[in-house]
């Protein structure tokens, strides 16, 4: 092929990509002359230069277009639905000859008289004839080869594929506006170089670092900010604006509506920021599903619209911009939202989940089964969607460029996705830190803080059930040892000093415990052997200034392959530890000792944080102990009524909102997870009564009285009356819920809580049976009233 047609080959594709933008953009405003105009010159320009170059079967399907178009900027044709469709049919078919001529050098024979007569007698004053809707662009669509294609592994800097010879990106030149044509090939080349002189330059300031008074210090700093300056300029010649991505959407979303019979508007913003190349031609496939599925899933029918009080023409979002080292990218609609029930129905149908294990849990969690593979609430399988592969491939490939995606959806209102992205992969920041003498790099985009146990500090790592987890401020967080992970060995479980990296895994955090953190440093990212690829913990390696090579951690990875992975695919133990209905009448306990060798217990969800106060920091006012806890004044109740003489007292610290209460113990010893059922009443106050608990009798404090006692402003808790034996407690607030499930079980009850009005019936239609139900009366979703209406209208409960 000549350099002279590669190079309208290359033109043409850029041209026909602006022209199903501003055909779309023209459809919704007829009159404006200026979009017209710009229309008629891209498709001028393809007819002239073909015409040139000999290629007479394009020219001939141009020059009809061409004639339509002119006789729309003469207003002699009104740019109709129906006349956009057949110029947008035109153009398809502009990208199917284009297309031949790519592939094989030459223009290749096709019959093109029937579009030709339809733009002709357009062009003549016939009203267009009805026409099937125009197919998606072969690029909006996703086909089974570019699902195959989503799931490859990561990509690196040097790709494995060699790039279309028409495939150019524009370099701006300084002189100014002035641009050329760089084959991706040399940029390719170029940024691999540059990763090597990264390499190169991490490896000299490795050895300045050993030696003091060098000659070459001054040298190498500036040697370092030379490579610098190079590798962000380079990286500018990569990025790319996202609306390269997104210039097919409109065509695709303008189809779709005719498709699907609904009125769709797509709103696009921060088309302008940029990112990575190699990451936008990833991503683009994803959006486009997302896409497709807000149109086809999401978004109500005009009439479903009206009777639901919206507007027939419902909104497609996109937005993107740029949040610290990565881009955020949203897609949302204003359609129906996910449908739970439905969800629901499928996951019992497909048995992801048993009746009991879904009525304990929230919307949000049901919602995230639509990223199980094969998973799909279609009734039929379209030409759209209903086939179950989609939403789990996007979730797939998004991790594996070290990306999360998050979801949030509500009933009638809408579905909102947020995709976390880097924006380049070649190169990277990474922390560096170690586990049984080995290292690792953990990408720092992944990274949300570290957190040092041991003495000296305030944290430490606690076991419930054997499983090790962090409290860390108001919620408790799974930890994963690298060393066990990875079967290192080493002597550490006698180790108190660990270091915890806190990772991002999705919309959850997730724990790693490591032995040492060195530092920050810029890495390139090399692709993971293929004797590793199943190990789904790496995601590449790379190569350290003192040349040693290290492997680079896939927190996402890590998640899956432990278990702890969101969406509904936690390991069988957890999810029946956690998950289960069951699980709803179990109560974790914290005991302790306090004022004599009995033990106590408090429910483990009031407490805030286990602290132990340094003794000088306890101060009195009006001869009630306090301190200064975060900024704020704390009260202090010494559940002993004395206060102890150690250098330390340890604090229970009862946090709800903005208030904050400490509890004085004399000593924390563990946490047990069982039933709680006081069988001895108190006969003082402060104590609801005795359970046994991990197989020992326990006294069970009333943490009401406490908190009353420090401040008015608690609830006061109470005794009632027994009216049953089975309880359902309905209670939004977990800390309000762990305050009234013992003082009821210490009135005899056996209490089941759950937290708002839609799980507790779907324990009804589960077939749970309860005496009498307490319920909170503000919650989110449905509120104390209409919970009440729906029980007394019928079935199981209604008495």
């Amino acid at each position: 092929m000549d350099e002279l047609l590669t190079d309208f080959l290359t033109e043409a594709n850029e041209i026909l990509a602006a022209l199903d933008v501003a055909l779309v953009a023209l459809e919704r405003s007829p009159d404006d002359q200026a979009t017209l105009s710009e229309i008629f010159r891209h498709v001028h320009t393809i007819k002239g230069t073909c015409g040139f170059l000999g290629l007479s079967r394009l020219e001939a399907v141009a020059h009809a277009g061409e004639n339509v178009l002119g006789k729309m900027r003469d207003r002699l044709v009104f740019a109709s639905p129906g006349t956009i469709t057949l110029v947008l049919r035109a153009a398809d078919r502009i990208k199917e000859i284009i297309g031949g001529i790519a592939a094989t050098g030459a223009e290749q024979p096709g019959d093109d008289a029937a579009i030709i007569a339809e733009l002709n007698a357009l062009a003549n004053g016939e009203a267009p004839k009805a026409a099937p809707a125009a197919p998606p662009a072969p690029a909006a669509a996703l086909p089974d080869s570019a699902r195959v294609a989503l799931v490859a592994p990561l990509p690196t800097a040097t790709p494995s594929v060699e790039p279309a010879p028409t495939e150019f990106v524009a370099a701006e030149i300084q002189a100014g506006t002035q641009t050329i044509r760089v084959s991706v090939d040399v940029l390719e080349d170029l940024m691999t170089l540059v990763g090597e002189l990264v390499l190169a330059r991490n490896q000299l300031l490795q050895i300045a670092r050993t030696r003091e008074d060098s000659a070459f210090a001054v040298p190498l700093q500036r040697l370092s900010q030379i490579t610098t300056d190079l590798q962000e300029g380079v990286m500018k010649t990569r990025m790319q604006p996202i609306g390269n991505a997104w210039n097919k959407l409109p065509r695709l979303v303008r189809d779709l509506s005719h498709d699907l019979g609904k009125k769709i508007d797509l709103a696009m913003h921060g088309a302008e920021t940029e990112l990575d190349r190699q990451v936008l031609e990833l991503i683009k496939d994803p959006l486009t599903h997302m896409v497709r599925n807000s149109a086809d899933h999401g978004l109500e029918g005009p009439q479903d619209r009206r009777a639901g009080g919206k507007s027939e023409t419902g909104t497609i979002t996109l937005k993107a911009l740029h949040e610290g080292g990565h881009i955020v990218i949203e897609v949302g609609d204003d359609g129906r939202g996910l449908p739970v029930d439905k969800i629901r129905a499928k996951v019992l149908a497909r048995g992801l989940a048993t009746e009991a294990e879904l009525a304990a849990m929230g919307d949000a969690d049901i919602q995230r089964f639509i990223f199980r593979p094969g998973f799909s609430t279609a009734a039929a399988v379209t030409a759209v969607s209903g086939r179950g592969v989609g939403m789990d491939v996007v979730k797939t490939n998004i991790e594996r460029i070290g990306g999360s995606i998050e979801l949030r959806s509500q009933q009638g209102r809408g579905t909102h996705f947020t995709i976390k992205i880097p924006l380049t992969l070649a190169i990277v920041s990474a922390l560096i830190v170690q586990a049984s003498g080995e290292r690792f790099a953990i990408p720092q985009i992944s990274v949300i803080e570290l957190v040092c146990t041991g003495s000296g500090t305030e944290t430490s790592i606690e076991r419930i059930n054997d499983t090790p987890v962090l409290r860390l401020r108001d919620r408790l967080l799974p930890l994963i040892d690298l060393s066990d992970l990875l079967q290192l060995g080493g002597n550490h479980a006698a180790q108190d000093d660990r270091t915890i990296v806190i990772a991002q895994v999705g919309p959850n955090l997730l724990g790693i415990i490591v032995d040492q953190v060195f530092d920050t440093e810029e890495i390139v990212v090399k692709p993971v052997a293929p004797i590793l690829r199943h190990v789904t913990m790496f995601g590449g390696n790379t190569i350290l200034g003192d040349g040693s090579v290290i492997m680079i951690l896939d927190p996402n990875g890590i998640a899956r392959a432990t278990g702890f992975g969101a969406e509904g695919e936690r390991s069988t133990q957890t999810a029946e530890r956690h998950e289960s209905f069951a699980a709803a009448s179990r109560t974790a306990m914290l005991v302790f000792r306090a004022g004599g060798a009995e033990l106590k217990a408090v429910p483990l969800g009031l407490i805030a944080r286990l602290e132990d106060l340094p003794r000088e920091k306890i101060e009195f006012s009006s001869g009630n102990p306090m301190t200064q806890y975060r900024g704020r004044l704390m009260p202090l109740i010494p559940l002993s009524g004395e206060i102890g003489t150690g250098a330390t007292q340890p604090v229970l610290v009862f946090g709800e909102k903005d208030r904050l209460v400490g509890l004085m113990v004399d000593e924390i010893l563990d946490v047990v997870e069982d039933r709680l059922s006081i069988e001895l009443s108190a006969a003082r106050s402060g104590v609801l009564g005795s359970a046994v608990l991990g197989g020992r009798a326990t006294e069970v404090i009333d943490a009401s009285y406490w908190l009353a006692e420090a401040s008015r402003s608690w609830a006061n808790g109470g005794r009632t009356a027994t009216l049953g034996k089975r309880l359902l407690v309905v209670e939004d607030s977990q800390f309000f819920q762990q305050i009234i499930v013992p003082a009821l079980s210490a009135a005899g009850f056996t209490v089941t809580a759950l937290p708002d009005a839609t799980s507790a019936l779907r324990a009804r239609d589960a077939g749970e049976q309860f005496d009498a139900i307490v319920s909170d009366i503000e919650m989110p979703g449905m509120d104390g009233f209409a919970f009440a209406q729906a029980v007394r209208a019928g079935g199981p409960w209604s008495g």
